[in-house]
């Protein structure tokens, strides 16, 4: 089996793991009914769309 030679520093460790820590901003889409940005598959906070449908209403 396979011993490294020396100890792997810590600086070497950190920058290995640091890609995994990267922040991706969430999705965004527009809704269908009014063009507001939201997040897909979730009811506009706006109209109360979702899919094409009335599902809150918002008066």
């Amino acid at each position: 089996m396979a011993v490294p030679k020396r100890k792997t520093g810590r600086a070497v460790t950190h920058a290995r793991r640091s890609a995994n820590n990267v922040l991706k901003p969430a999705p965004r889409s527009l809704c269908e009914q009014c063009g507001v940005v939201k997040l897909p598959h979730y009811v506009c906070g706006n109209c109360g769309t979702y899919n094409g449908r009335e599902v809150l209403s918002t008066e």
